[in-house]
């Protein structure tokens, strides 16, 4: 059963170890803990809906509960406070296009606003419901989740846009194929929030992200059906996948999504390394991805991040004796942990893991073979479950990311963990912040970044210290040559760094777009584009 509250599946529970509170305790303060509102306290607050009835719509007070928040730390603290707010009026479930559209016909009569809702996994403020004049009117595309056509010469599969990540690839995979994306919210987003978000999978450097996977599709407007052919390639005028791509439903609700697909690798394996310093572990990642050696993922993380997996990962005996074999081999306080995964045949994967081995170790490199590298892909979605452990023992953590050029990467990381590590300095609050690369290009590298702070003694005080970190580093990255997103799209939360990185002129098209598609704006107002003020 889905938390109503929180993250993912309730019989999932990832618990702080005793040892990684008291690292935090020393870090931040000990915990402050606030007390959780209950389901019953919170249905109690459902007001009634202004919607008519509908066949296709739900004013089930729970199903209005369960799509009124995404999973942002703002979203949390509603949640776990149990003042949400706003809910939606209604929750539609369409199983076809045709449903869609005759429920945008529907609400286009009752004067109401529209929410796509995918997985609900959204940390920007994609899916809140805004007070106003309007009712609201969520639509789950839950129900179109299934793979309708496979051309396997091609290689092109069409699905439903709400199929989930384990949707996707347990209906390609019994067919011998792999879409190969994975974000950290995979068991949750679906291909749809994909690609209107324009996400990133943690195995993007093989598979691409899904700009590159993303071959056409449909999309319902209230000027009509836009349907994308697909192509190898075209050089027929502006790519109208673009206009849909991060779109993040300000145009229209996608109801196909056509992907480009590979046959399942031969083989895989991730392995972990331990660099010296930021220093060199910053050259030999640069130095891995403009060599293109042909790996499926690199993440890497800086000397706190790695200080904190460790003190956090639990077996304190054997991270001991990890930590004086690598401070032997020349990896001591300062060293980085790089992670990196091969696939493809055994003959690939042999001559990648070569290829990275000669690169590293000229960089002071320290393999410790494939056991953390195990460790990370057994874990790699269950980090948003660590939220929980660290409420429990009185701890806000959340987290941030931007983009930036190679020769900008040091500053803009520097600066940006400088404005939440001092963020909260005026209250003599203490912030621990931790960093890692985990997509990285020719050119360039993302930087996703971790902060951990007291939530104070109320909700009210942990929403301002929220707000506090989140606008420092949001206008540091919009003022340093940083993408305001890389993976997590703009929503609502960084709606209002946008034009830093668009101009004015670059707005200006953004909003005849919408105009064009929608003209009495009743797509999520304010998401992506700021209402007017």
């Amino acid at each position: 059963m889905r938390r109503w509250n929180g993250w993912g599946d309730e019989a999932t529970v990832v618990e702080l170890p005793a040892h990684g509170e008291a690292f935090l305790a020393e870090l931040v303060g000990p915990g402050q803990r606030l007390a959780d509102a209950s389901l019953a306290q919170v249905l109690a607050k459902v007001p009634a809906s202004r919607l008519a009835a509908h066949p296709l719509v739900s004013q089930d007070a729970e199903d209005r509960l369960r799509h009124a928040r995404g999973q942002s730390l703002p979203d949390w603290l509603a949640m776990r406070s149990g003042e949400f707010g706003q809910f939606p009026d209604g929750v539609a479930f369409p199983e076809t296009a045709e449903q869609i559209r005759s429920l945008m016909a529907w609400a286009k009569q009752q004067d109401a606003v529209l929410i796509p809702y995918g997985g609900g996994t959204s940390v920007a403020g994609h899916i809140n419901p805004q007070a106003g004049e309007r009712p609201i009117l969520t639509l789950s595309l839950a129900r179109m989740s299934k793979l309708i056509e496979v051309d396997e010469d091609s290689l092109i599969a069409t699905f439903g846009p709400g199929a989930s990540g384990p949707q996707v690839e347990s209906q390609l995979r019994a067919r011998g194929y792999t879409l190969g994306h994975f974000p950290q919210s995979w068991e949750l987003s679906t291909l749809g929030g994909w690609v209107a978000s324009r996400s990133s999978g943690q195995q993007s450097l093989r598979y691409g992200r899904i700009e590159q996977l993303f071959a056409g599709g449909k999309v319902e407007t209230f000027a009509g059906t836009l349907e994308i052919p697909t192509f190898p390639a075209s050089a027929a005028g502006p790519d109208l996948r673009e206009v849909l791509l991060g779109s993040e439903g300000r145009f229209g609700i996608i109801s196909e999504v056509k992907v480009r697909i590979s046959r399942l690798a031969e083989q895989e394996s991730f392995y972990a390394v331990f660099m010296p310093s930021w220093g060199e572990a910053l050259r030999g990642i640069r130095m891995l991805a403009q060599a293109r050696v042909p790996l499926s993922m690199l993440r890497l993380s800086n000397a706190i991040e790695t200080r904190t997996q460790l003190a956090l990962a639990g077996h304190p005996g054997q991270i001991a004796l990890l930590e004086k074999y690598l401070a032997l081999r020349g990896a001591g306080a300062d060293k980085c942990m790089l992670t990196f995964g091969v696939t493809g045949n055994r003959r690939q994967n042999a001559a990648s893991l070569k290829q990275a081995k000669r690169l590293l170790k000229g960089f002071g490199g320290v393999f410790s073979g494939t056991l953390l590298g195990k460790k990370w892909a057994q874990n790699r979605f269950r980090f948003p479950y660590l939220r929980h452990g660290l409420w429990a023992a009185g701890y806000a953590v959340d987290t941030l990311e931007t983009a930036t050029d190679w020769s900008n990467v040091d500053n803009l990381l520097n600066q940006v963990e400088a404005s939440l590590r001092d963020g909260l300095a005026a209250e003599g609050e203490r912030v621990h912040v931790f960093t890692h690369l985990s997509h990285v290009y020719g050119e360039g590298s993302s930087i996703y970044t971790t902060y951990v702070f007291r939530p104070g003694a109320s909700y009210e005080q942990a929403m301002a210290r929220w707000q506090t970190l989140k606008q420092a580093a949001s206008r540091t990255i919009a003022e340093n040559r940083g993408t305001i997103s890389h993976q997590h799209g703009v929503g609502r939360d960084h709606a209002p760094y946008l034009a830093a990185e668009k101009g004015e002129l670059g707005m200006a098209a953004l909003q005849a777009l919408s105009s064009h598609f929608d003209p009495e704006q009743r797509l999520v107002p304010g998401v992506l584009l700021q209402d007017p003020a």
